[in-house]
């Protein structure tokens, strides 16, 4: 499994970022199509050890795949079939948006990192609610009770203003919420501008509130809703976001986003340049988001679920991140170094050791 990051050097590592992304995702779609996810289901499966659950829902495993990889639910299915005990789709806007223009992806290969400025490129809510749909059923009927979970990010419009950020993500709710086994508000990447200005407690109060009157509306029953924060937010905002979240009786909090910083890279200063401005992810994250989730936990125990997202490597990573207090763990700029196993790797080493705890 480890000649994966030998051919990404050799086939990807000097394409244009997006497009390889593109192509390598094309791939595992059609590996669904002709039905060889079904065979490769046979390795790639978690073991029964690894059930987690998380908010009132049961996950395969602790591991899944965040947001960003599958910004449409094009490939919820697919992904499925690789190990991973989740799939959050997203970013998902109201209204449809191509993002910012290209070139928008950019790799930091020597610290296993990448900076994105996409912008929520995506079709719309009422245009991806189909999909999600269709893979749902599709899920259900292959695996029943013990089927990947489907998490589903919301986010702001770019044309929308802010005075009617909460407009539009009623409307993302109001669509999307009655396909999601949990609903995520995304107010923390840096490539809408103004979003991040959301994440205060004054902003984010209403908005939460709001999201959370209309998801329960529209499905008919109370779906678990989470937030997600950028790892560039002080201590104390992170405190404020803790308890805002209990105070409203969110479900879990997701730490953390990408970063602004470009601190200690080892990337030459002229690559990290080129790449400009956007959200850097990957293994330069590890630190903070550790540190943000263990000040999560020190502030809202076990009343409500942590997702740790940020520089999330190895099994150990992902056991590291459970031990802080982590519900659930995610990855994403990884999977693009590691190729299409690395879920089921770090399933197995999860495998490995004892079997995750039953959390929040």
């Amino acid at each position: 499994m480890r000649f994966y990051p030998l051919f990404f050097r050799a086939a990807f590592s000097w394409m244009d970022a997006e497009r390889a992304h593109r192509i390598g995702f094309g791939a595992i779609r059609a590996v669904h199509a002709c039905g060889l996810g079904r065979v490769l289901e046979r390795f790639t499966a978690p073991a029964p050890a690894l059930a987690t659950e998380a908010f009132g829902v049961s996950f395969p495993s602790p591991f899944g795949l965040a947001a960003g990889f599958d910004k449409e639910g094009r490939g919820i299915e697919a992904l499925a079939e690789l190990g991973f005990g989740h799939i959050e789709v997203g970013t998902i806007t109201g209204q449809a948006q191509p993002g910012n223009p290209k070139p928008r992806l950019f790799r930091l290969i020597e610290d296993r990192a990448v900076v994105n400025r996409m912008g929520f490129n995506n079709d719309g809510a009422a245009a991806v609610a189909p999909r999600i749909a269709a893979a749902r059923a599709a899920l259900e009927a292959r695996y029943g009770a013990r089927r990947p979970v489907i998490g589903v990010n919301i986010g702001k419009t770019k044309a929308v203003e802010l005075e009617h950020a909460v407009d539009d993500y009623r409307a993302s709710a109001r669509e999307l919420a009655p396909l999601a086994d949990y609903l995520v508000v995304n107010v923390s990447s840096p490539n809408t501008p103004g979003l991040r200005l959301l994440q205060s407690a004054e902003s984010l109060r209403p908005l939460l509130a709001a999201v959370r009157e209309e998801s329960e509306w529209a499905a008919g029953r109370r779906v678990p809703l989470l937030v997600k924060i950028a790892p560039d937010l002080s201590d104390e905002d992170v405190d404020d976001v803790a308890r805002l979240a209990l105070d409203l009786g969110l479900e879990g909090i997701i730490a953390t986003n990408t970063t602004i910083g470009r601190e200690n890279l080892a990337s030459p200063a002229g690559t990290v340049e080129a790449a400009g401005a956007g959200g850097l992810s990957g293994a330069p994250l590890k630190a903070r988001s550790l540190e943000v989730l263990r000040r999560l936990k020190a502030a809202v125990g076990d009343r409500l679920a942590l997702v740790a997202v940020g520089g999330v490597e190895t099994a150990d990573d992902v056991r590291e991140r459970l031990d802080a207090g982590a519900t659930l763990v995610q990855g994403y700029t990884a999977f693009l170094y590691e190729g299409p196993f690395w879920a089921a790797q770090v399933n197995r080493g999860l495998a490995r050791h004892s079997a995750p705890a039953v959390r929040a």
